[in-house]
């Protein structure tokens, strides 16, 4: 093969696997029982507001504070305060809530909030704390644990029932259960739903789209 031709491969491999991201989400949100043109909006939706955060909460709080040895009262160290957003994401948090909202009346309540627990203990004690970088979770558990979870308390509704306990069990497992350690993970600004979290919110769509 001319080595052109493998260049143009190499090239072309990104874009390949951008159009399956886009027919697999697009699919996912299809047989969730959204028409063909909502799930493409949906997705569009999403991958935009993937990069939109929405402030909520701005804490400030001391990061180290001068020990003051030597005549204390003829010199001040002010101790070292940072300032730390913590936002919402758009595509990560806002529209899977919303989209969860919508598919709740076609899952069963008790199976939906028991899988919802299951999902958020598994990514309560998978989520980890990363300084400088965020909250770090596996993107393939969530969804697998919630598609189990789904299966066995309502196999007629696996679909609605996995992709609600998915996307709330990882926000509230891995997010707002650890909002007390947001400030040690020196960081400026810390999102709901962003980094780390968001691949498997999208992961629990496609899974969910399986079971339906």
């Amino acid at each position: 093969m001319p080595l052109i031709w493998i260049l143009f491969l190499i090239l072309l491999f990104p874009f390949l696997i951008f159009v399956f991201f886009i027919q697999a989400a697009t699919f996912s949100f299809a047989k969730l029982g959204l028409s063909p043109q909502m799930a493409v909006f949906v997705f569009s939706l999403s991958l935009i507001g993937s990069v939109i955060n929405i402030p909520i909460s701005r804490k400030k709080f001391i990061i180290h504070e001068e020990e003051q040895q030597f005549f204390p009262f003829l010199f001040y160290y002010p101790p070292r305060v940072q300032e730390q957003i913590i936002a919402v994401n758009i595509g990560g948090a806002v529209i899977p809530v919303i989209l969860s909202l919508y598919l709740l009346p076609r899952a069963p309540l008790l199976p939906t909030i028991i899988a919802t627990i299951i999902v958020t203990i598994v990514a309560k004690a998978l989520a980890k704390p990363v300084p400088g970088v965020g909250i770090s979770l596996p993107a393939f558990i969530p969804p697998l644990v919630a598609a189990a979870a789904a299966i066995l308390l309502s196999p007629s509704d696996a679909a609605p029932v996995a992709y609600i306990s998915g996307v709330l069990g990882t926000l509230i497992g891995a997010d707002l259960l650890n909002l007390p350690h947001f400030k040690d993970l020196n960081s400026h600004a810390i999102s709901i739903g962003g980094a780390g979290i968001f691949d498997g919110i999208f992961l629990v769509g496609v899974v969910a789209a399986l079971l339906a």
